[in-house]
């Protein structure tokens, strides 16, 4: 079975009229002995978190900077319009999938587009997907190993307290981390079975945010915050472009449509769904306002481009180094706990472009782990071999991130193959098409010049 063609879902109203269906995409009531499974659909909670898991990644670490940028009422305002924007592109991808029957955004795809559709889907996912895994190992590397830029040494947490080993080498670490946890996590077959870790990791997530907003607290009552720009500061052309460069950040920190089916498939009340993405983006949001303000607040100009690199310096207050080492290791355990989030989608596409008529994948043991290690290894090995890769992920986030949250689901609904869409729906996807594709082709071109700008034979 592939995420292509999954057969049409039977809808759920409650636990009493829930009914075993061995074809529901990747949720094994029935086991190959004829016995059931005691799985009786995922809980609200479950997938508030494990939708709010998939949408806060590495991207709320981005989001200061783009304060600096935009100045802090503009970006703001932008953080609540992209929420907004993200839950009616997902509550237009929920609409079509109801009329059509499709059970996953692949199916959703392929019964508008055809094959052509579904593959474009499956690649996007991929292209997006891996680099967004590839990028949290090597942010788990930097954290726990430390990594050098500039000819300037960062040391890691691992580093700092035991001295420089062999065992806290960069890649000795990583693979340490894969073996036991990221293998472990990613042998789950169901996403609700990732409740629990998704409800940790959002907690790691506010553990980060609350520490942040304490020392900026304590900061200001000091007096050593400087009053923070409210509006960009726009001299000239060039910078007036360089405020595009923002949205394919605040695109890719929103991005969870992939796993909306997964998640929407293995819900008890699948009429909850709605509710779970208003939920979950209502949440999500309030963390990343709270992470844009304070963490401009706290470093102001000189926020980095990941704000996580700006805990690696004295913060000038009581227990500076305890509180760098507090907020970095929650953060990378954060990224490991969304790690199997992210996982799981990518495999489900990987076995579907290259399995499309192979028997339901959670049937199929070898093919399950067969797909796992090998798309382990490669994230393992890109970790490990590509030093940086943040201009590669802007890059993800400018093509393969809006197809998948905006340009996608859009043009499905111009397609309106069942003859659903209002006139409003299609005003709103023919902006949606519009300020996707204009501000990430200025962002990607922006991105360019700035490369070419810098010193050709010097790699940050």
């Amino acid at each position: 079975m592939t995420i292509g063609n999954i057969p049409p879902k039977k809808e759920r109203k409650s636990k009493r009229t829930k009914q075993f269906d061995e074809n529901a995409p990747l949720l094994p009531k029935r086991h190959e002995d004829g016995g059931f499974d005691e799985f009786n659909g995922a809980s609200f909670t479950g997938a508030v978190f494990n939708l709010s898991t998939t949408i806060v990644g590495a991207g709320i670490m981005a989001l200061p900077a783009t304060m600096k940028v935009l100045g802090l009422v503009l970006g703001v305002a932008l953080i609540i319009f992209m929420a907004f924007l993200t839950e009616a592109s997902i509550e237009l991808l929920l609409r079509f999938s109801r009329a059509g029957k499709s059970a996953s955004y692949g199916g959703l795809m392929g019964d508008a587009f055809g094959k052509t559709g579904r593959i474009l889907l499956q690649v996007a996912v991929l292209v997006n997907n891996i680099g967004v895994l590839i990028v949290y190992m090597i942010i788990i590397g930097d954290v726990l190993s430390g990594t050098s830029s500039s000819g300037a040494h960062h040391a890691g947490v691992l580093e700092g307290w035991f001295g420089e080993h062999w065992w806290n080498a960069r890649a000795f670490v990583l693979l340490i981390t894969t073996l036991f946890i990221f293998s472990p996590l990613a042998c789950f077959k169901r996403i609700d079975s990732l409740s629990y870790t998704s409800a940790l990791s959002v907690a790691l997530a506010v553990v980060f945010l609350v520490i942040t907003v304490g020392i900026t607290i304590v900061k200001l009552i000091n007096g050593s915050i400087a009053m923070p720009r409210l509006m960009p500061d726009v001299t000239d052309l060039t910078s007036f472009w360089k405020l595009f460069t923002t949205v394919p950040v605040l695109v890719t920190a929103y991005i969870c449509h992939y796993n909306v089916h997964s998640i929407d498939n293995e819900l008890e009340d699948s009429t909850q769904i709605k509710p779970v993405v208003r939920t979950a983006l209502a949440l999500c949001s309030s963390v990343y306002i709270m992470t844009s303000i304070f963490g401009f607040l706290l470093f102001g100009d000189a926020t980095l481009d990941d704000v996580l690199a700006n805990f690696d310096m004295d913060l000038g207050i009581p227990y500076s180094s305890l509180l760098n080492d507090a907020v970095r290791v929650s953060y990378a355990a954060h990224l490991m706990l969304v790690f199997p989030i992210v996982f799981f989608p990518l495999r489900l596409n990987l076995d579907g472009l290259l399995f499309p008529s192979a028997r339901p994948f959670h049937q199929a043991n070898r093919r399950f782990a067969l797909v796992t290690i090998g798309l382990i290894a490669t994230i393992f090995l890109g970790a490990n071999f590509i030093p940086s890769i943040w201009d590669a992920f802007q890059f993800t986030g400018a093509t393969a991130a809006v197809c998948l949250g905006f340009i996608f689901p859009a043009s499905l609904t111009l397609r309106d193959r069942h003859n659903i869409a209002t006139k409003r729906d299609k005003i709103l996807c023919v902006f949606m098409i519009v300020l996707a594709v204009f501000s990430n082709a200025v962002a990607i071109y922006s991105d360019a010049y700035a490369l070419i700008k810098r010193n050709p034979s010097h790699r940050e």
